[in-house]
């Protein structure tokens, strides 16, 4: 028997098939073969058709039940991962009025912060943990602004994630960790903030019926099995947002637990108890197994200028391998012989609240310097980023015990993950695992058995485990000086 579990990102859709019993990987694909397009009529917008994540969310279940030669009728139930933040809206058919408003997309940035300074900073922190910044709740308002003839169509918002199991179940419902990724869940009233609806003037007939998660949240229809090839009456129970779901995926459930990723951009994602916001730098949102009893909320911490810095450097500088790359960049010392990497250079950052810091090389000496001191100094200059936002999720009272990661590039660098583990004095475990099987394992969960859960990733997926290195002097050193530097920068902003 299987669980099948889908992340739906921006640049594709990926599907994976799990063994019930021991949570094994047994097929794990991704639609298109190149990436989906992004429409970005003007600069700051980005959107996407939601039509085409459910026609590759069908393409991939027919190659996942073809190439993994299995009988569909054993696959048991669904979990759904998807890109945070996104707006979609049908009318009473259940039909998409617009194309999705995506989580890149910046052109609700001023109508949240509005909202921000005339409701107040301690209502907002105090009941949404947020600003209401840039996320669904204000992209919808920019539609009601923009849009009125789409607006007055609407029978529903919902996320991305919500709309795939729209098309599966044929129900419209979402999720309290939606919500709270949209801003739309007042943790204090432990209710949807339908306050912040009558603030933007939205009629609070619109949020869908809420479900729980690990419960069965509606089943396939006999339209979406005919669509899709999976068996007609399986349930979907699970569904979150891509980082809510990483951490579950790297078995991070528990307060003093923290996900980090390490791909074009970085996260940390540490669970903790539920706490008013403290800093608008750092995100609050409902994580997936939070219950009134035992409030888990996931405090996000977003770092736009990562793996991207060291991916400029390889296609500008010979296109080498990353392996080759971390070879040269292993034979400099401790500090890169001076040269600093400022690696921001992706556009604004929140945990500067959003300034844009720009990429910057600094120290170089023509006459020593080469790009091996350029290829240490990134890795280490994204490194001490993570030191840094590690330290801002410390000032937002998030506790750190143990640190999980995914299998990526920046991780599988020796140089990089030494470099945080030992500045910030954690062991780092490394999982080759992904958002979607992540989400097939967590179908599982519908018994309750964390452990259990726990031990399938523990199994399956870990790698190896990078600890703080003894003589932690010259990594401090090194540290303090890109400090130096950075803060000299940010008094010019």
């Amino acid at each position: 028997m299987y669980y099948i579990g889908y992340d739906i990102g921006s640049s594709s859709v990926k599907a994976a098939l799990v063994e019930v019993e021991t949570g094994k990987k047994v097929i794990v694909l991704n639609e298109p073969q190149n990436e989906m397009e992004i429409l970005s009529i003007h600069p700051d917008w980005a959107e996407q058709d939601p039509e085409i994540w459910w026609q590759h969310i069908c393409t991939a279940t027919k190659r996942v039940i073809r190439e993994a030669n299995i009988d569909a009728s054993k696959i048991q139930g669904i979990g759904i991962s998807y890109q945070m933040h996104g707006l979609v809206i049908v009318d009473a058919a259940g039909n998409a009025l617009r194309n999705s408003i995506i989580w890149c997309d910046s052109r609700a940035v001023e109508i949240g912060n509005k909202a921000f300074a005339e409701i107040g900073e301690e209502k907002c922190m105090s009941h949404l943990l947020n600003s209401p910044g840039n996320f669904t709740a204000s992209k919808l308002k920019w539609v009601k602004e923009n849009e009125p003839e789409v607006y007055n169509k609407i029978a529903k918002y919902m996320l991305p994630g919500d709309y795939i199991a729209l098309k599966l179940t044929g129900e419209v419902t979402t999720t309290k960790n939606g919500l709270s990724e949209g801003m739309l869940w007042d943790y204090k009233e432990n209710k949807v903030a339908d306050w912040l609806l009558d603030y933007y003037g939205i009629d609070q007939s619109l949020t869908p019926k809420i479900v729980e998660n690990f419960t069965n949240q509606g089943v396939v229809t006999e339209k979406a099995s005919k669509e899709s090839g999976l068996p007609a009456g399986i349930p979907i129970v699970y569904r979150a947002g891509d980082q809510a779901n990483n951490a579950l995926s790297l078995n991070v459930l528990n307060p003093g637990e923290v996900a980090a990723t390490g791909g074009t951009s970085g996260v940390f994602y540490a669970v903790s108890e539920m706490s008013s916001g403290k800093s608008t730098r750092v995100n609050n949102f409902v994580h997936v197994n939070y219950e009134l009893e035992t409030p888990r909320v996931g405090k996000l911490l977003n770092i736009n200028g990562a793996g991207i810095q060291y991916r400029w450097l390889r296609n500008n500088m010979g296109n080498e391998s990353y392996e080759a790359m971390n070879e040269k960049a292993s034979n400099v010392e401790v500090g890169s012989e001076g040269v600093v990497v400022i690696p921001f250079g992706n556009g604004a950052e929140r945990m500067f609240n959003n300034k844009n810091i720009g990429t910057h090389f600094l120290n170089l000496n023509l006459n020593i310097h080469n790009s091996a001191h350029l290829f240490r100094a990134s890795l280490e200059g994204i490194a001490f980023s993570f030191v840094y936002g590690m330290e801002c999720l410390k000032e937002d009272n998030a506790t750190i015990n143990v640190i999980r990661a995914g299998n990526d590039n920046l991780f599988r660098s020796e140089i990089f993950s030494n470099t945080v583990a030992t500045l910030i004095g954690h062991e780092i475990e490394i999982y080759n695992t992904t958002g979607a099987v992540g989400a097939a394992r967590a179908v599982g969960l519908k018994d309750g058995d964390y452990s259990k859960f726990g031990a399938n990733v523990s199994d399956n997926d870990h790698v190896m485990t990078f600890l703080p290195l003894h003589n932690k002097e010259p990594y401090e050193t090194a540290y303090k000086k890109w400090k130096q530097e950075l803060e000299l920068i940010l008094t010019t902003k």
